[in-house]
């Protein structure tokens, strides 16, 4: 008898041979510990047992049985093998992400403290009775709420357009209590682990112990036991948590919500599998044929473009809770005030004053500055050296606290130097604005006012994060200071000012995204004011007042926004119109990548002709030491994925058989962000 395995390793799978005495325990579902080369050791997943022995190599035996029942369950299988196939990875990649690390020890020692956490599991699995009764919806809510059953009726996936604070997560919990009433599960998705930590509160009041919740920040062993709970008999009904949680066991799914739909955050980008959470979790409710409700202030063009085209349905919310008023947006031409010296650091005069205004009125302030760290990088006074990462191409970032200098791509870290090496003068200049300077500079601006910062400096644990948000919410700081992590549904009742400080940082990026992008998240961050009675004021800092898509900002216009980007997305070829698809490759060796670059887009160019882009290098062309190229496909909708992969694959084959490529790594992301 023989098992096929996958592994979590960039394969598809291994075939073993199962030892007589684990026969009767080996089945498909169940993990398996395996021997892997000379001396490692894996735990992989049971695909099939079979007779027949594979030719030509040597087959190794099964070490062990893990569990008594399958973990992997037919539905988890079947989403596997379609994240595998539409994400262009191996099935390996995929199984590394679907289980918690808990279940997938590589040796002895780990293998015998997964052994105890299993045991450790509470035996007592009975889901508890309602904890507490649903606040009525407002008639706003409640039209809402009906029009999203009637579109149930004939869509599976809806789009709920709903402004800042409109309500949207109280006729997500009105939902969530049908469905569970029905005896069906919900999976509610959340694009950061931060946006957890008050909606878990609110939830658990009403629903108690029928919740559970999942994300990375988890412990191995509060994520197994998470884990093992969907896998029993009696799961939780219903699942709270970011990307990850849609390859939990689900038996009965109903219901998926996706909150912030249009979130960058619910794609992965490292490791593989490179997948979208919000696309993916469309395709697990369908395979359930259960129903995807789609929720934002600020829809992304793809999923409103699917709207829009009746493909999916769509109910708009445009009154705020309770008939709050929409936060007034300021625009301040920070060029002018540049020009007129008025600028003190990241803050100009108007800005000041709105906020000594609101910290006279013990009211809170938000502050939004999409750099973390103290500044870009330092620069010697004298010749202009600027210090760079040994192992990609960026500069490092100087984070003043710590006295280091810092890589964002690879984590490489330094201290900052008493002297230039290359002309040993010892004045530096720091360029550039990060979250932890604006903190400074707050501190010497505003006497007396207390600052949070919210980074990934500072919230790098579950502990961090939830202290922040705490302590800002009971208003034990007046301001807080942070990067997009503060623009993402947090909910605070006493900010009146928000502040933009560098709205042009987003708008000059490179991409054909950034003005969606931009208009996303200033619009989400202005949201963050006047969420309770206080009147909200935005001040949103630029060097470009006078563009259109400021203009759209402060008049909220999505509509027109929305209408001028297609039109060049259209006539430009960008989606919603066509698929994405990018083929990187990765090589220690700059020239030899250089011609191994240009062969595949050569192969590639006989199979898809001039749907194909590149090769070029991206904006940072060497990470951890191996340089980089990228090739752009650009594949009509009606066209085949399938077809496009068997193509994609067999290019990959011809390019990894020649004896000059034996080093080089090819990956794909489809559908990049």
């Amino acid at each position: 008898m023989f098992a096929d395995i996958t592994l979590p390793i960039p394969f598809d799978s291994f075939t073993y041979l199962v030892p007589p005495d684990l026969e009767a325990r080996v089945m498909r579902g169940c993990r398996v510990v395996v021997p892997l080369g000379k001396n490692k050791i894996y735990t992989g997943v049971v695909l099939s047992t079979h007779n027949n022995a594979p030719q030509g190599v040597e087959i190794k035996a099964i070490m062990e049985v893990l569990d008594e029942r399958p973990v992997v369950n037919e539905q988890q299988f079947t989403f596997w093998q379609w994240i595998a196939n539409y994400y262009l990875c191996p099935l390996g990649d995929v199984m590394k992400a679907g289980l918690p690390g808990a279940m997938k020890p590589t040796d002895e020692k780990a293998l015998k403290a997964s052994s105890r956490k299993r045991k450790a599991i509470k035996s007592d699995l009975s889901p508890s009775a309602w904890a507490g009764q649903l606040s009525p919806l407002s008639p706003a809510q409640q039209k809402a709420f009906d029009e999203i059953e009637v579109s149930f009726l004939d869509k599976n996936v809806t789009l709920l357009h709903g402004v800042t604070s409109s309500g949207k997560t109280e006729i997500y919990i009105h939902l969530i209590d049908k469905c569970l009433q029905q005896g069906k599960q919900v999976l509610y998705l959340l694009p950061e682990i931060a946006l957890t930590t008050q909606i878990t509160e609110r939830l658990r009041c009403i629903f108690g112990d029928k919740m559970g919740v999942y994300h990375s920040k988890f412990t191995d062993g509060q994520r197994l036991e998470v884990y093992q709970r969907q896998a029993s008999d009696q799961p939780y009904q219903l699942i709270l948590g970011v990307r990850s949680s849609i390859f939990l066991p689900f038996q009965s799914l109903g219901l998926v919500i996706v909150d912030e739909e249009h979130e960058q955050s619910y794609k992965q980008q490292e490791p593989a599998p490179r997948y979208h959470a919000r696309n993916a979790a469309i395709m697990l409710a369908q395979m359930f044929k259960a129903k995807t409700l789609l929720g934002t202030a600020t829809p992304s063009f793809e999923v409103y473009h699917w709207a829009r085209k009746k493909l999916y349905g769509y109910v708009q919310l445009t009154q705020r809770y309770r008939n709050m008023q929409l936060p007034t947006i300021e625009v301040v031409d920070t060029k002018e005030a540049k020009r007129k010296r008025l600028m003190k650091g990241a803050f100009s005069p108007r800005l000041i004053e709105v906020m000594k205004n609101a910290l006279e009125r013990k009211e809170q302030i938000i502050l939004f500055q999409n750099r973390r760290g103290f500044s870009s990088f330092i620069e010697c006074k004298t010749c202009g050296w600027v210090p760079r990462c040994p192992h990609c191409d960026v500069t490092l970032t100087l984070h003043k606290k710590t006295s280091t200098m810092t890589c964002h791509y690879c984590g490489y870290t330094t201290r900052i130097p008493e002297r230039c090496p290359a002309c040993e003068e010892s004045k530096f200049v720091d360029i550039g604005t990060g979250t932890e300077k604006v903190e400074e500079q707050i501190a010497q601006l505003f006497e007396g006012a207390t600052t949070l910062r919210m980074d990934l400096d500072t919230a790098t644990t579950r502990a961090q994060f939830e202290r922040i948000i705490s302590d800002f919410s009971t208003h034990k700081a007046d301001i807080l200071v942070g990067t997009q992590m503060v623009t993402k549904g947090l909910d605070f009742d006493r900010v009146s000012v928000v502040g933009i400080l560098d709205a042009d940082t987003m708008l000059n990026l490179p991409d054909f995204r950034s003005y969606e992008r931009t208009f996303q998240t200033l619009s989400q961050v202005a949201g963050r004011a006047g969420r309770n009675n206080t009147a909200g004021h935005v001040i949103l800092q630029t060097r470009s007042a006078d563009s259109d898509i400021i203009r759209q900002i402060t008049q909220n216009d999505y509509w027109q926004m929305f209408c001028t980007q297609m039109e060049e997305r259209q006539m430009f070829k960008y989606p919603p119109f066509v698929r994405l698809i990018y083929v990187y490759l990765r090589h220690k060796d700059n020239e030899l990548l250089e011609h191994l670059a240009d062969d595949m887009g050569t192969r590639l160019r006989a199979v898809f002709g001039d749907r194909v882009l590149g090769p070029d290098s991206p904006p940072v062309g060497r990470i951890h030491s191996l340089y980089i190229r990228k090739i752009m496909l650009k594949i009509e909708r009606r066209a085949s994925i399938e077809k496009v992969r068997q193509h994609l694959l067999a290019i990959q084959q011809q390019m990894q058989t020649m004896p000059i490529a034996k080093n080089l790594n090819i990956y794909y992301d489809v559908d990049p962000l």
